[in-house]
């Protein structure tokens, strides 16, 4: 008797959009097998592979489930001019993965929400998400995320002779001198805003 063949799992990409959409993560594989109607996790296997081949989902370093960048490529069209007007030509160039664009290091990158508002000159409002690049070495103008005598913040890194100091990028903040202890946890690379 020939083996049974998989039957392919229905609008793959779009169900395992759906699912990233809700949850903001791709599924276990045992959710994955409960999603497509698959008895165990050991069946999605297969198509996990398949998938990975064809760039719908990617694995990390321990084996779990992230978007692909064939998973949610958006259209890119062409420029806008941010100045005076020009005719408007919509123009199919290519498609572009928010992910792959924004993230250089997947391993070394997480994301933090703003409270506060010490770095609206720089642009950074409250409600803002920024991403942190923790394996850059900080150089003098960059934006970090430090530990600071035991508080967390985020601020300009500068030197000053041979000290290190933190500058806001509003007037009304002091520039933060560390008394002790200045530990860089990373250096922000993007900063995202969703308007509503």
């Amino acid at each position: 008797m020939g083996r049974k063949k998989r039957q392919k799992p229905r609008n793959a990409s779009t169900e395992l959009r759906r699912f990233y959409t809700e949850h903001q993560r791709m599924p276990s594989y045992r959710e994955a097998a409960t999603l497509f109607r698959y008895r165990s996790p050991n069946a999605i296997t297969y198509w996990v592979n398949r998938w990975t081949t064809t760039g719908i989902v990617r694995r990390d370093r321990t084996g779990r489930l992230l978007p692909g960048p064939a998973l949610a490529p958006i259209r890119l069209l062409g420029n806008v001019q941010a100045g005076f007007p020009s005719p408007a030509e919509e123009e199919h160039i290519d498609t572009l993965s928010l992910d792959d664009w924004l993230v250089g290091n997947r391993e070394a990158s997480f994301m933090l929400k703003v409270s506060g508002d010490s770095m609206v000159d720089a642009g950074i409002q409250p409600g803002d998400y920024v991403l942190i690049d923790r394996g850059r070495t900080p150089k003098k103008g960059d934006i970090v995320i430090a530990e600071v005598d035991n508080e967390w913040t985020m601020k300009f890194f500068e030197k000053r002779g041979n000290r290190i100091v933190l500058r806001a990028a509003n007037r009304r903040y002091p520039t933060i001198v560390p008394h002790q202890e200045l530990k860089i946890a990373g250096v922000v690379t993007s900063v995202i805003r969703k308007y509503k």
